[in-house]
């Protein structure tokens, strides 16, 4: 099977696919590029051992990352621990396979790249892809599956953290939906933050994707990921699907282009 990992600049998303691309089990550890390939293999070892399988079963790996720092330790797991040269999504011989529409493709990340693919591969016309991790990013991928540009965001997460850590008396909540049904005047100071926090969220939301649509000038179907897609999903109805999967899906897509087979 397929291993494929995801490296962000919070997690990093482990998922063992099989041919058909059934995703049969997936992990998440804490972004580290200190972590060694030793200390991942200790650790995922134990993790397959759990479903059943043991390291023999994973007999191709593909990485995605947006943190190149951590790369050369994932290499190493790849190599020493289950055999295999590790593909690298974007280079060859694993390119996009895309057109990337902008002045500079290089500087596009591997993890928007991929929701392109798998969002194109899924879904015809116009897309926007809004991925929530540690930025939102919006992203533009023409009827052709061409990628057209998009937006990056702070993260939710971040705006929060960016809120509590510079305002000594407000206390430290969690994200979710706030208490007060739709009521956006809060009684207290934390249902105050989480209706600035939850609501002005949504609203940047809402506005972005509409400015986006009347520059487009097309119908596009609005696609979200992450994990924060389903907490929004229940206060908006911005979203046309939720992909929890999308960025992994992708580098599946990009393994089985490059000819490749587990």
């Amino acid at each position: 099977m397929l291993l494929a990992i995801d490296a962000g600049n919070t997690n990093v998303v482990f998922a063992l696919i099989a041919p058909d691309r059934t995703i049969r089990a997936r992990w998440r550890i804490a972004t580290d590029p200190r972590r060694t390939g030793d200390e991942y293999a200790v650790w995922i070892n134990q993790l397959l051992q759990l479903e059943g399988l043991g390291m023999k079963d994973v007999t191709a790996v593909i990485v995605s990352t947006v943190v190149p720092r951590a790369m050369h330790n994932l290499d190493t797991l790849a190599r020493k621990y289950f055999g295999v040269e590790p593909l690298i999504a974007g280079k060859p011989p694993v390119e996009w396979h895309i057109n990337v529409d902008v002045p500079m493709p290089q500087t596009l990340g591997a993890d928007r790249a991929l929701n392109a693919i798998a969002a194109h591969d899924a879904y015809e016309g116009d897309l926007i892809v809004i991925d929530f991790g540690t930025a939102t990013t919006f992203d533009y991928i023409d009827y052709t599956g061409a990628y057209k540009g998009g937006i990056i965001a702070p993260g939710i997460n971040l705006s929060l953290d960016a809120l509590v850590n510079n305002a000594a008396k407000l206390p430290r909540i969690a994200i979710e939906s706030p208490h007060n049904n739709d009521s956006v005047i809060g009684r207290t100071t934390e249902d105050q933050m989480l209706i600035g926090v939850f609501w002005g969220y949504v609203a940047m939301m809402e506005g972005l994707v509409m400015r986006m649509r009347k520059e487009i000038g097309r119908p596009a179907t609005v696609l979200a990921t992450g994990g924060l897609a389903i907490l929004f999903d229940q206060k908006t109805d911005l979203f046309d699907a939720i992909v929890p999967d999308l960025t992994l899906t992708g580098l599946a897509l990009l393994y089985e282009r490059s000819g490749k087979s587990a």
